[in-house]
């Protein structure tokens, strides 16, 4: 790995993360599985009036705009049948594309060895962004190369992750 030093970010007194996205998730993957896709992440956006709920869908042949309007479509009817979000809000069915976002330490796995770029919910190293390499995902940490530095970051503490396209 690398050959700098190695630094360590505990997680301490942080909140849990959003039970609205996880609700949804749960709520939405048999919809999303039914039609043949991978639900590969929600995003819900609380925009004061005009909130946003970002559905990403991937598939092993790619996403078309067909396949988002049939996922939107059935989405959308389980979403006023449950309502589960209280408020106006517009519905977004998307490919997670070459920046795909990753959610889950699988999908971390599966980009072993790509630049991404992730935001903390709360500052390490006088930091809350790194842009670096994954290295590994190791015991729940996301192992990242930094120039000549290794961080070790918790999982449950990364508040958004993106693979950064190399061309």
């Amino acid at each position: 790995m690398g050959h700098g030093p190695i630094f360590y970010l505990c997680a301490r007194e942080v909140a849990p993360v959003t039970s609205k996205e996880a609700a949804l998730h749960k709520m939405l993957t048999p919809i999303v599985t039914g039609l043949g896709f991978t639900l590969w992440g929600i995003e819900f956006l609380a925009q004061g009036r005009r909130s946003v709920l970002r559905i990403y869908i991937d598939h092993e042949s790619g996403i078309g705009v067909d396949d988002c309007a049939k996922v939107s479509h059935q989405a959308s009817a389980l979403l006023d049948v449950e309502d589960p979000i209280s408020g106006e809000y517009v519905l977004e069915v998307s490919s997670p594309g070459m920046d795909r976002p990753l959610y889950t330490p699988e999908q971390f796995q599966a980009y072993v060895g790509a630049i991404v770029k992730l935001r903390l919910r709360m500052p390490f190293d006088g930091r809350r962004k790194f842009v670096g390499r994954l290295n590994a995902i190791e015991n729940d940490e996301v192992v990242l190369q930094v120039d000549d530095a290794e961080y070790l970051l918790p999982f449950e503490l990364i508040d958004k992750a993106n693979v950064v396209p190399e061309f």
